[in-house]
């Protein structure tokens, strides 16, 4: 194996996807499983978390579950521990919109973004820490360090911001947050922490609205997609002229988690296609 096959080489490392049924997070759980990870896929929809997983060249397991809710998250760390016995990778990728006027937003639409884009983010990251931190400590007591990695799901909106987002983000400003503050904190423990931003990608959240796709949160059915106009203006800004592909987004996830990235830290990633829009970078 040369040197370039092995820093790509995730063989006998474990991963958490949270948010991996579809779209992006199902094809980074691809992705890691096709670089040698065992990968645990979480989402809130069973059937499709299971359908996804069927798809995924590798060793997998699943949780189904809502990561905002009380306990869930540690639940997911020790699924992860109970199934392959260590966790090496954790990607925070599960997440959805909730779109409205500001002046017209309602608590429960502000709060819902901040639980699932910064609030469950934190608390698995807390659960996750110790096993991160332990077998990173273990591997330098037996002379072969090796870094972790944490790779959390931000976007665009969270860096240039966006109309009616105001609430999403918002949330995904405050994981750029987290990714920073714990880039500082977990460098000494050799865990690499980075965030991804995504622009548009062709996904749940970004089709045409034709009133076919909707997400069961909480008791309630929120409807996805955009109107044909927000989602051609937006893509009229790509400098490439289209939409970006999950996989394109996977991609560089797993250069994150790899170790190919091992001096890549505290970073902001953005998989726009060249986005020309938005009031900062």
């Amino acid at each position: 194996m040369n040197a370039l096959t092995t820093d790509l080489d995730l063989t006998g490392q474990v991963a958490i996807v949270t948010g991996a049924g579809r779209g992006i997070g199902l094809a980074t759980a691809r992705r890691l499983a096709a670089a040698g990870a065992s990968v645990l896929i979480t989402d809130l929809d069973g059937e499709a978390a299971h359908a996804g997983a069927a798809t995924v060249n590798g060793d997998t397991a699943v949780r189904v579950g809502d990561i905002t809710a009380a306990g869930e998250p540690e639940a997911v760390v020790q699924t992860a521990i109970d199934s392959f016995g260590r966790l090496d990778i954790v990607v925070n990728n599960a997440g959805y919109d909730w779109d409205v006027a500001l002046v017209d937003m309602t608590n429960e639409q502000w709060d819902a973004m901040i639980a699932i884009h910064a609030t469950a983010p934190f608390q698995l990251l807390r659960a996750a820490g110790p096993h991160l931190i332990s077998g990173s400590q273990a591997d330098r007591d037996a002379g072969t360090p090796r870094n972790r990695k944490v790779i959390n799901m931000s976007s665009v909106a969270g860096t240039m911001g966006e109309p009616w987002q105001a609430n999403y983000a918002s949330g995904k400003a405050a994981l750029l947050g987290l990714t920073k503050g714990l880039a500082r904190e977990w460098a000494v423990h050799q865990i690499n922490v980075n965030a991804v931003a995504p622009g548009i990608i062709d996904t749940r959240l970004t089709q045409l609205d034709e009133g076919e796709q909707s997400i069961r949160i909480g008791g309630r059915t929120l409807p996805l997609g955009l109107p044909e106009d927000r989602r051609h203006a937006l893509t009229d800004n790509v400098a490439f002229g289209r939409p970006g592909r999950a996989d394109e987004v996977a991609s560089v996830v797993c250069f994150l988690a790899t170790p190919a990235s091992d001096y890549v830290h505290g970073q902001v990633v953005s998989v726009t296609g060249g986005l020309l829009m938005g009031m900062t970078s």
